[in-house]
């Protein structure tokens, strides 16, 4: 017989332990009376279920499968690849038949003559570079002058086929520098002479070499100006240290590449790059040098130059060329010595 009092452990009644929600959709169209969406978009208008979804079932799903079915990726959803970043190079210098980098760190920018647009970079030749290009061309210059002619003009031959073969970076009118080729064994019967003695003894004037050019591009014509003060140079047995044109110092490291490709022998063209007005004066002032061409530098700045050579009597050249003229023998011989030389008839 059982009391009235609920056994130990027992609920009260009414206090049980109610169950978890259902929250399916079924239990919600109980609770409604209304048939869930998922349930009326999968049942025909005569009740009976479906076994396939058809089309008109995607615009009724829930909002995590419609995500997922509007998901896939499709060849016309895949966005455009960027252009690609251009990677400006970074020119060095060109001392000694090596590429060094400037002895500064320092480098500057180089933009297009027209539209101004960034080219590359160039290193900014320092003071130290300057005398470390000397240095290359002294120990250069005894053994390119004394080459036989038929050698250096061979060289310069060479140096021109490679010019042509990289028409595509270099003007062509650039290849007019082939004219000198054909000049180192000639200039010896130009500028020579055998002079007349009262004697047994002959009597010959022979051009040679000054020795160490410095050179200050012109800054207008990279190219044509280029090649038209360094080939004089060099076809005679000289040495050059040239300072490139500031604005424009591409095509004088482009030339420097095709140098150091060639049959030049290291140190005999010596290529900075930098300030001007910083690395013409100390040309100017080098004791080492023996010649300079202030070509390249405004007439408004060559008075201070100018000085600084005849500290040191160093022979300056100095023209206004039109570049574009046929090229003559004065460049050639600005830049050499007259040797005479006697010696006794019949020994």
């Amino acid at each position: 017989m059982s009391s009235g009092k609920p056994r130990r452990g027992s609920a009260p009644p009414g206090r049980g332990i109610q169950p978890l929600a259902d929250d399916s959709p079924a239990a919600a169209e109980r609770a409604s009376g209304e048939p869930s969406a998922a349930r009326a978009a999968s049942t025909t208008p005569s009740g009976t279920r479906k076994t396939k979804t058809n089309p008109s079932s995607r615009a009724a799903a829930p909002p995590a499968r419609a995500a997922a079915a509007s998901s896939t990726v499709t060849g016309a959803d895949i966005p455009a690849t960027a252009p690609r970043l251009g990677v400006r190079k970074t020119y060095k210098l060109y001392v000694g038949g090596g590429f060094p980098r400037s002895e500064s760190g320092r480098t500057y920018p180089v933009h297009a003559a027209r539209g101004g647009e960034l080219l590359a970079w160039a290193a900014w030749g320092s003071r130290k570079d300057v005398r470390d290009a000397v240095v290359a061309a002294r120990g250069a210059v005894g053994k390119w002058a004394g080459a036989t002619a038929y050698n250096r003009g061979q060289v310069l031959y060479r140096v021109a086929e490679m010019i042509e073969g990289r028409a595509g970076q270099f003007a062509e009118e650039i290849v007019a520098a082939e004219w000198y080729a054909g000049w180192p064994d000639k200039v010896a019967q130009v500028a020579g002479a055998a002079n007349p003695v009262a004697g047994p003894y002959f009597n010959f004037s022979v051009p040679e070499p000054t020795g160490v050019v410095a050179v200050v591009a012109p800054a207008t014509s990279s190219l044509l100006g280029l090649a038209s003060v360094v080939a004089p140079v060099i076809v005679t047995g000289n040495a050059a240290v040239v300072v490139a044109s500031e604005s424009r110092p591409l095509p004088a490291i482009t030339l420097s590449e095709v140098l150091a490709t060639s049959d030049v022998p290291g140190g005999v063209v010596n290529v900075l790059t930098g300030r001007t007005a910083e690395l013409a004066p100390v040309l100017a002032g080098h004791y080492d040098v023996n010649a300079i061409d202030l070509t390249g530098v405004p007439a408004g700045g060559r008075a201070e130059l100018e000085r600084l050579a005849a500290s040191n009597v160093k022979r300056v050249f100095c023209a206004e060329d039109d570049w574009s003229a046929p090229p003559t023998p004065r460049r050639m011989l600005a830049f050499t010595e007259t040797k005479t030389v006697w010696h006794p008839v019949g020994i």
